[in-house]
């Protein structure tokens, strides 16, 4: 499981936002050069899940399972590719049929499979993003950020 500490800033019906800073864990990704976290060394807001009911200020523990990051990972990294390849070499079966230049079909091709990927990814993440399962959730309160600091 990835987790992260952060504070709670924000509450909603079942769930919470957790502002949370970067952390060493940030210095082995693999996407921070291309993360806004990374590069802007600042805070992020994260909604969990607050089933153990954290109020305004606490300090929590928030998680997600690895299984559901890397599944996300790769359909947003890898998919779109595939797609592309596919299409590329599907353009280029087309392209002998059709007696077109093989390049441009490919390239055509590609570009629209490159495409439709982003439509199944949107579908896809908007059925991800119900479950449960593909959400961060706070699996600990470890005390109020409020109250520890001085008056």
């Amino acid at each position: 499981m990835a987790t992260e500490q952060g504070v709670v800033v924000k509450l909603g019906r079942q769930t919470a936002w957790v502002k949370t800073t970067r952390s060493s864990a940030c210095n082995t990704c693999a996407s921070k050069g291309a993360c806004q976290t990374h590069n802007s060394g600042k805070e992020m807001e994260v909604e969990a899940l607050n089933s153990p009911s954290a109020k305004i200020g606490d300090n929590v523990v928030i998680s997600i399972k690895t299984s559901s990051l890397l599944k996300m990972s790769f359909l947003l990294y890898v998919f779109p590719i595939l797609c592309m390849i596919v299409g590329a070499a599907i353009g280029l079966e087309i392209a002998h049929i059709l007696s077109v230049d093989s390049s441009v079909c490919s390239a055509i091709v590609g570009l629209s499979f490159f495409i439709l990927a982003f439509a199944v990814i949107k579908i896809a993440g908007n059925k991800m993003a119900s479950k449960n399962a593909y959400r961060p959730k706070i699996i600990k309160i470890l005390g109020n950020h409020l109250s520890s600091s001085p008056t």
